[in-house]
Formats: C-alpha cells, structure tokens, sequence
C-alpha cells in the first residue's frame, strides 16, 4: 500500500515547461541552434563597424572644417586623434567582451560543479558561487578597461602621427 502511494505521480503544475507556450518553445528552439548565435554575432559586429565606420567619417570631417577654419594650430589634430583613439578603444572593449562572456562562463561553471564534487553543501556552495561570481566579473572589467585603454592610447598616438604628418605634407 505504501509503495502504491509513493508511485502514484503527483499531478502537474500549470507552470512546468510542458505546459508553456509554444512560443516559449520556439524561441527555446531557436536559440539553441548555433547558427542563430553565429547570425546574432555578425549582426551585432556589423552594426559596431557601420556605426564606428560613421563615426570616423564623422571625426575626420570635423578635423578637416577646423583644419580650414584655424591655422597651423596643431589643436584640432590633438583631438580628432584622441577621438579616434576612443572608437578604436570601444571597438576593441567590445570585441574582446564577446570572446570573454563565453569564456567566462565556462570557467565559472566549471568552478562551481568543481566545489560540488569537493563536497560543499548548498549553502556554502551558493555563498562561494557569489563570490566567485563578483571575483571574475570583476577581474573580466578590469582587463576589459585595460586593454581598451592600451588600444586607444595607441590609436590615440598613431592617429596623432598621421593626421600631423598629412598635416605637415600638405603644407
């Protein structure tokens, strides 16, 4: 009788993924497909070069009116490099932020299912899980503003050169 009870399957609630919508479904479905990403990935790419893309025409164009409109001030150059140096610098935090979210949650899953085989209880795990989480997060933004800020410096510098030296070649 008491094994009757026991197998006796509970009825389900509304809410259980069975239940959900097809739409719910269908984007699941979608999602799960790595050709969607891979769209989703060039879509978002695209868009960041189109924009920045305008953006540098936009900047040029702006140096070129205060190249006519100023003297030989070396100003307008200063700033339409540093400028560039900032796309570039974006363009390359947000490149970087793609590679490292996967990245970064592998690696997080794995430390976590890491402390589950080393015996942590629930609590002590969701306690470490937390920290592990702000941890990474914060070393990823920390490299992130990093290596955005080595790139733009650097496009800062070599934009400077350029423009002064087209500069100096015009004249």
């Amino acid at each position: 009788m008491e094994q009757e009870e026991q197998e006796t399957p509970t009825p389900r609630s509304p809410r259980t993924p069975r239940a959900s919508s097809t739409a719910y479904s269908l984007v699941l479905a979608i999602m799960s497909k790595r050709r969607t990403w891979v769209c989703l990935f060039v879509i978002v790419y695209a868009i960041l070069l189109s924009s920045s893309w305008n953006w540098l025409k936009t900047i040029l164009s702006w140096y070129k009116q205060q190249e006519s409109q100023s003297s030989a001030s070396g100003w307008p150059a200063l700033y339409a490099s540093v400028l560039l140096g900032a796309v570039f610098g974006l363009l390359s935090m947000v490149a970087a932020l793609a590679v490292a979210v996967p990245a970064t949650l592998v690696i997080w899953i794995t430390v976590v299912v890491m402390l589950t085989f080393f015996g942590k209880p629930r609590r002590v795990l969701v306690v470490e899980g937390r920290k592990i989480t702000k941890e990474i997060i914060g070393f990823v933004f920390k490299t992130l503003l990093k290596e955005g800020n080595a790139v733009a410096a650097v496009c800062a510098v070599l934009g400077y050169f350029v423009i002064f030296r087209r500069n100096c070649e015009v004249d």
